[in-house]
């Protein structure tokens, strides 16, 4: 067989090996559209969800559109306590952000708001009738905060220092506050009911109540400020610098002076602390007690919503709304429809599944085999 010959041979399997499309890295695309394509997926989502509706239930969808509206804005209290809800998340998100920025994944939010809610409580339990209330509420305020940041500090340390699996040993420490938490009920209460009840002494303040005409206004004060805050941590200061150098490479950052362990703990101390303070503003604001359901999951959520805000601050006070808005619509749903099981639930999943699936096409596109050649040539 001749040179030539081989040649053609050659060009001629690798056409045939050639494949219909190729999923290729994009560019940084506007952020403009971005958000584009996200409206696009919520709106198909809604689509879908429809109906889904129609097909299952054999209701109209736009009944449900509006009964997942108004299990959020359907009266004074529901809005307040949609924002009461996106609060509690935020910051929640707010806390896991800096060690996700910095690829270290922390999946102990649970654990580390739940011992920030055990503190608090502690020191309602203790110090109730034998203080003023505005120690109670600085003791809280300090105990939730060190335990918290304490509750991060251990596995950041064993990440450090022996390169443990972060994600494996922040899951197990939920399960240890858990069962501490558990273990002080049963002290608490010795008729062995573990249930502690309302306490009456370290209870936050209320801030324009008579006004609003809810309890919730200094929550929502708190959380901003903790939000805006953390955006100017991690975008315009030194530490949010070194935190960002850290999860892009630990080589660089060593490479520039950058001392990772030293990271490591400090932005752990940071994400814990935060998580303390979700967990004495959740028992020092809302339910005045502490059981083993008092984080109710939202450490797990909040990874979530931290991830779809692209671990930005901002961004995420909009992930936080549409995740609560998901809940409460959902419930609502199942509540004006009559409908048990499942289905709510499927509804939020088809949405949730819409926005994680537009990412793709955010930071990913499809190049078909024509297209490819087309681009080769010019």
């Amino acid at each position: 067989m001749t040179n030539n010959q081989m040649k053609k041979t050659t060009e001629k399997t690798s056409r045939v090996r050639e494949p219909l499309f190729h999923i290729v890295k994009r560019d940084t695309i506007p952020w403009w559209k971005s958000w584009a394509i996200r409206i696009i997926a919520i709106l198909a989502a809604l689509l879908v969800c429809g109906l889904i509706t129609l097909v299952l239930v054999g209701r109209n969808p736009f009944e449900m559109y509006e009964a997942m509206i108004k299990g959020s804005f359907g009266s004074k209290r529901r809005i307040w306590k949609l924002l009461k809800d996106i609060a509690i998340l935020l910051c929640i998100s707010l806390a896991v952000t800096p060690a996700f920025r910095m690829k270290f994944w922390n999946t102990g939010a649970e654990g580390q708001v739940l011992v920030g809610c055990l503190a608090t409580t502690a020191c309602m339990y203790y110090l109730g009738g034998n203080a003023p209330n505005w120690v109670i509420i600085l003791c809280m305020l300090v105990a939730a905060v060190v335990a918290g940041a304490i509750w991060g500090l251990i596995p950041a340390i064993f990440k450090a220092k022996f390169n443990t699996n972060e994600t494996l040993f922040t899951l197990m420490m939920n399960y240890v506050a858990t069962y501490l938490v558990a273990y002080f009920l049963l002290v608490w209460t010795p008729d062995g009911s573990s249930s502690l009840g309302r306490l009456e002494h370290g209870h936050l303040p209320v801030l324009l109540g008579d006004v609003l005409g809810n309890d919730y206004f200094l929550i929502l004060l708190i959380v901003a400020a903790l939000t805006v805050g953390m955006f100017i941590y991690l975008k315009y200061s030194k530490h949010g610098y070194e935190i960002s150098v850290v999860g892009e490479s630990n080589n660089t950052a060593r490479y520039i002076g950058i001392s990772v362990p030293k990271v490591i703990i400090r932005t752990m101390i940071v994400s814990g602390a935060i998580c303390g303070l979700a967990g004495f503003l959740i028992v020092g604001g809302l339910d005045h007690t502490v059981t083993t359901e008092s984080a109710g999951g939202q450490g797990f959520t909040a990874i979530m919503v931290s991830w779809l805000g692209k671990f930005n601050p901002l961004f995420m006070v909009l992930t936080s709304f549409l995740i609560v808005f998901l809940n409460q619509g959902a419930a609502q749903v199942s509540q004006d429809f009559n409908i048990r099981g499942a289905f709510p639930d499927i509804v939020t999943g088809v949405i949730l599944f819409f926005i994680i699936g537009c990412e793709f096409f955010i930071n990913y596109k499809v190049v078909f085999r024509s297209q490819k050649q087309k681009e080769e040539q010019a």
